[in-house]
């Protein structure tokens, strides 16, 4: 079956690195694993037989039926469904147990698909994902680093993220014109050790890093905080007012939303 290029469909077929990825996911025998996008079902062949239950979500219409007649419904469930409408609470309702995440993200939806397993993080233990390189260099990004922006913050604020491997073009039929790497992410928010309101400090996030090339201070008054306000709300987090976002930990992230917070100093849509 052809590959469906508005559907950003590149498959794995390398065989060593579908079974790096399975073993990634480490024992599953007693688990539910969701597959996203198992498009011929290369990976899913491997998870079918060590998951208790493996569903595998896959959006094409060509694709969902050809998976279900080749996995009977038993340990393996195919649904015909967009990833980002898939109800992750709901399934780890019916499993009784947290899930396990698998896929190879389509690239042209990556940031989304991340996005909507963070709001799912409640549900989810730990995901291994393939992506562009260059998003897996976003996602894993330390502060400092060119890379590292407002997609990092939100996804290691869910928890920590590791690179395991990156494969060449040859490993996919047809080829991607780029790399591809695979990491894990383990769900551990740390929003209640830093004492900060999930949405709300998201947010805040969103505005901090709304324009890279200017500093902090400039990100701040951008958004409508006050010149004053700005420059009390960074020195008492202890950051330096020439500061750019993208040089910041999230603790120190996380100690001027305080700062602003308790100064009511943000704007309405930047905090509860």
């Amino acid at each position: 079956m052809a590959a469906r290029s508005k559907l950003g469909q590149n498959f794995l077929i390398d065989a060593q690195a579908i079974e790096r990825i399975a073993s990634s996911l480490g024992s599953i025998s007693t688990r539910t694993v969701v597959e996203i996008g198992p498009g011929r079902g290369a990976i899913t062949a491997i998870l079918a037989t060590r998951a208790a239950h493996l569903i595998a979500v896959e959006l094409d219409r060509e694709l969902a039926p050809a998976l279900r007649s080749h996995f009977p419904a038993g340990r393996v469930t195919v649904i015909e469904q967009d990833v980002l409408s898939f109800d992750f609470a709901a399934a780890a309702a019916q499993a009784g147990q947290k899930l396990l995440v698998a896929g190879n993200l389509p690239y042209y939806i990556t940031s989304p698909i991340l996005l909507h397993l963070a709001a799912s993080h409640a549900s989810v233990e730990s995901a291994v994902l393939m992506v562009q390189r260059e998003v897996a260099d976003r996602v894993t990004a330390a502060p400092g680093s060119r890379d590292y922006g407002l997609l990092s913050v939100t996804v290691q604020m869910h928890g920590p993220v590791e690179r395991l491997f990156t494969l060449p073009p040859s490993a996919f039929s047809p080829p991607p014109e780029v790399h591809s790497t695979v990491f894990r992410w383990r769900f551990a928010p740390r929003f209640v050790a830093l004492g900060v309101e999930e949405e709300s400090f998201l947010r805040f996030a969103r505005l901090a890093f709304a324009q890279k090339r200017k500093t902090l201070a400039n990100n701040l008054r951008a958004a409508g905080i006050a010149p004053q306000a700005a420059a009390a709300a960074l020195a008492q987090a202890g950051i330096d007012p020439q500061a750019r976002t993208e040089t910041l930990a999230v603790e120190f992230l996380a100690a001027l939303w305080h700062s602003l917070a308790a100064m009511a100093a943000l704007p309405a849509q930047g905090v509860s």
